[in-house]
């Protein structure tokens, strides 16, 4: 397996598919590098060089007990930009991911990069706070955290049953193959790492990181995500990304990358190449 370790001795796994312009994926959570495998395959096949990483504690990658928080999660990113010498790069990011691109850039700027993507990402800010009215409260990530110390695996089978995919709404027809494909996942990653990543992803502000973004940026949301809500998320971050482009998925849940994957790999192209 293709791996790099980083400067606190973790072990972070990736892997490299195809030759061309860069494009580097980072995941959400409690997946895999492997969620993001159909944008992978689509674009390395229209000459892209796709490269995801499994997130410390997810995955293959080493299961440490700290630095499970977005300022590592950029800085074990950057260490495999810089492994592989990219140049020319374009960020995509999802959900948690979505927030491990914007703190990337507001640590180590956009000299490796040309453009960056945000999938039903967490940013700006997923808490509701006095100047955050549209997050979500505390009570929600509480229970996420009350859930896992319970019983993750059904955690996780309640998430992908139901609002991940939006399996839960009235009409849907769930896929018994996503939903043991994000239980999977979710169980290769260390429970202690897995635990702390809610707080990651929903108690980081990256309002000042996204300021930050120079480069061509998609922002890409589905309307009805009852995961990580659009209001909070994907439409308060394009005001806040200078000259973003902001696409909005009628009915997509958050988990679009798999239900409107075929819509979302074309989008991805149109945007590489234009």
């Amino acid at each position: 397996m293709s791996m790099i370790t980083t400067k606190d001795g973790t072990q972070i796994y990736y892997k490299d598919w195809g030759t061309g312009a860069p494009v580097v994926f980072s995941h959400g959570w409690p997946l895999t590098a492997d969620s993001w495998e159909s944008q992978m395959l689509f674009l390395a096949e229209k000459g892209y060089r796709c490269i995801a990483h499994d997130r410390r504690g997810h995955g293959r990658s080493s299961q440490p007990w700290g630095g499970n928080e977005m300022n590592t999660y950029a800085d074990d990113l950057a260490e495999l930009m810089n492994h592989l010498d990219l140049q020319g790069a374009t960020l995509i990011g999802f959900s948690t991911g979505g927030g491990e691109v914007a703190r990337y850039v507001g640590r180590y700027g956009t000299s490796r990069l040309s453009k960056a993507a945000l999938i039903s990402a967490v940013p700006p800010l997923m808490l509701k706070t006095e100047a955050n009215a549209d997050g979500l409260p505390m009570e929600v990530f509480d229970g996420l955290r009350q859930a896992s110390i319970a019983n993750r695996s059904q955690l996780y089978r309640d998430l992908a049953s139901g609002p991940f995919f939006g399996f839960n709404r009235p009409g849907a027809t769930a896929s018994a193959g996503m939903i043991e494909w994000f239980w999977w996942q979710g169980m290769l990653a260390g429970h202690k790492n897995a635990y702390d990543c809610i707080a990651a992803f929903s108690q980081t502000d990256f309002t000042e990181d996204l300021k930050k973004f120079d480069v061509p940026t998609l922002i890409l949301h589905g309307d009805d995500d009852q995961i990580v809500p659009i209001q909070a998320a994907g439409l308060a971050s394009a005001k806040l990304v200078r000259n973003a482009t902001l696409k909005v998925y009628a009915g997509a849940p958050h988990g679009l990358t798999d239900t409107h994957k075929d819509q979302l790999n074309a989008d991805l192209l149109a945007f590489l190449q234009a």
